[in-house]
């Protein structure tokens, strides 16, 4: 198995020029340096270092490793840094998964304030709620937010934990120079030969509630691309080329489009926080009030 010490007598090597200098740049005697060499060729099945009268030098495999090395030496010192200063102070970390537009508009202000009240650091992961569901099952976040459908929900599950944090009905998203006003409904059945916008997984929640409508109208809803990326939605909306099935708060002012109610009834999105019926840590508990208490106000 390849050890760290054995990438750092390679380096040594090159940087000193000879199995001496190296060993006396590490503290080591020549056999231990010697010996370090061996394995690592022995590893690898190559010769890694040249020598002669002259020193010792880099096989062009050796150049190619050293590069390698210098970096994977680097990381682990990184690790060991971070490992021991959250140690001496007491940190805590905690992964959060989040879908883009609730997660940018939240977590930013809840994190700061959880680090006000107690030593942690925060890793957010950026997924779909679907994947961040998998995630949570998998054990490789803490907790997360997703979105579901109050009337048709997804993800329901025993071994899951979850709390409301905001109901908002969908809307419909379409370029801004149409003649709707803001405060006017659209007819979705006006949109039966309209392309549309669509998340990549058909079983997200805004999907299903598309199909849904559409099929009660009698068409099927005409994909023209299938995206999560906000940015790329807004544009495609607000240059007309097609329309797309929206929560309020992911609606972003900067692009010219407008965010209209349906005259059909389109289904309430909830936005939720998610964590393991089992124990978690305190700072993820902690997290969770304080993002009901920022959504509080917000409504306040």
């Amino acid at each position: 198995m390849l050890q760290p010490q054995q990438l750092r007598v390679l380096v040594a090597i090159r940087e000193q020029g000879s199995l001496t200098a190296a060993a006396a740049s590490m503290g080591y005697g020549v056999p231990t340096i010697a010996h370090h060499l061996s394995s690592l060729e022995r590893h690898f099945r190559a010769r890694l270092v040249e020598r002669d009268r002259r020193g010792a030098r880099l096989t062009p495999l050796g150049a190619v490793l050293v590069e390698e090395a210098v970096q994977i030496l680097a990381r682990l010192e990184q690790a060991e840094r971070l490992v021991t200063t959250q140690r001496d102070q007491g940190l805590t970390t905690i992964r959060i998964g989040t879908f883009a537009s609730m997660g940018s508009q939240l977590l930013p202000r809840a994190i700061r304030s959880l680090r006000s009240r107690m030593p942690v650091q925060v890793e957010v992961v950026e997924a779909e709620p679907t994947g961040v569901v998998q995630l949570l099952q998998a054990g490789e976040i803490h907790a997360g937010l997703i979105y579901d459908s109050a009337e048709d929900p997804a993800f329901t599950s025993p071994e899951l934990r979850m709390q409301v944090l905001l109901e908002e009905r969908y809307r419909v998203l379409v370029a801004g120079g149409t003649e709707q006003h803001d405060d006017v409904a659209m007819d979705i059945a006006a949109l039966a030969d309209a392309d549309w916008i669509c998340s990549r997984h058909e079983s997200e929640t805004s999907d299903r509630v598309l199909r849904r409508v559409g099929r009660s109208l009698g068409f099927e809803p005409r994909v023209l691309m299938r995206t999560d990326d906000l940015n790329m939605i807004h544009g495609l909306v607000a240059e007309g080329l097609a329309c797309t099935i929206i929560a309020p708060s992911a609606v972003d002012t900067r692009f010219a489009v407008r965010a209209l109610p349906a005259v059909q009834s389109l289904d309430v999105r909830r936005t939720l926080f998610v964590r393991p019926r089992t124990t978690s840590p305190r700072a993820v508990v902690e997290l969770q009030r304080i993002l009901v208490d920022v959504l509080h106000a917000q409504v306040a």
